[in-house]
């Protein structure tokens, strides 16, 4: 059992990493200040777009990650 779920927490991890890669950086400074308040209120299918997909995947990814560190710690916990 501990063996599966640590070979699921590796190809989670993997996962993570590579969706997290594959998102478009964030604009900085001022003129993605400026401009980003434009970008958001006249786009109105933000939730299709391949960024909102890849965060979307990120947060049920990452939570999956937690969760199976936080089981593998309390079965390797229990053992020892």
């Amino acid at each position: 059992m501990e063996i599966a779920l640590t070979i699921l927490q590796v190809v989670s991890c993997l996962f993570l990493i590579i969706v997290v890669l594959l998102q478009s950086g964030k604009r900085s400074g001022l003129s993605g200040a400026i401009s980003g308040a434009a970008d958001t209120f006249m786009t109105h299918s933000k939730a299709v777009t391949w960024d909102a997909k890849f965060a979307k995947m990120t947060k049920w990814v990452g939570l999956g990650f937690v969760v199976l560190t936080l089981a593998l710690n309390i079965m390797f916990a229990s053992v020892s």
